[in-house]
């Protein structure tokens, strides 16, 4: 059984940074919403926030990248996406229909995971693996007759 991760407060003070409303606005957002775009999480934020900006979460979720407290991930074709899962050589799951994200541990053994046939000189630290595919949500939605189907993804 893991143990649960320390309060927001506590890694935001053990990774240099001011303890911030907005900062704690963004932290908690993601804990709710992982693999959340800097839209939805000001979205989110606004929430408790109402006076806040997009600029200003753009500016705390750098400033949270930066000290390795979330991670942002680029699927192709889709928006940068952040996640407070960090520290694990995790990989992604993206539904090719509605663009659902999933967590996958590491694919094999420890990190990189993966080691390429020539690292061209490089001392590798990780891999970034995304698996592309059709997450169980469509694919029931596409097995349903047509006029028979509803948006669950609305």
């Amino acid at each position: 059984m893991s143990t649960p991760p320390p309060p927001a407060d506590t890694l935001l003070r053990e990774s240099g940074l001011r303890v911030t409303q907005p900062r704690l606005s963004v932290m908690k957002a993601l804990g709710a919403q992982p693999h959340a775009s800097a839209d939805a999480i000001f979205e989110r934020v606004r929430e408790f926030l109402p006076s806040t900006s997009l600029q200003a979460v753009y500016n705390v979720l750098g400033d949270l990248v930066a000290a390795g407290l979330v991670r942002r991930i680029e699927p192709a074709g889709h928006p940068g996406l952040f996640e407070l899962r960090v520290g694990d050589n995790h990989h992604h799951i993206v539904c090719k229909r509605c663009g659902t994200v999933a967590d996958v541990d590491c694919v094999t053994g420890h990190a990189p995971c993966l080691t390429p046939s020539d690292s061209a000189g490089f001392d590798l630290s990780e891999a970034e693996v995304t698996f592309w595919g059709v997450c169980a949500d469509c694919a029931t939605a596409s097995a349903v007759p047509p006029g028979l189907a509803t948006n669950t993804h609305a």
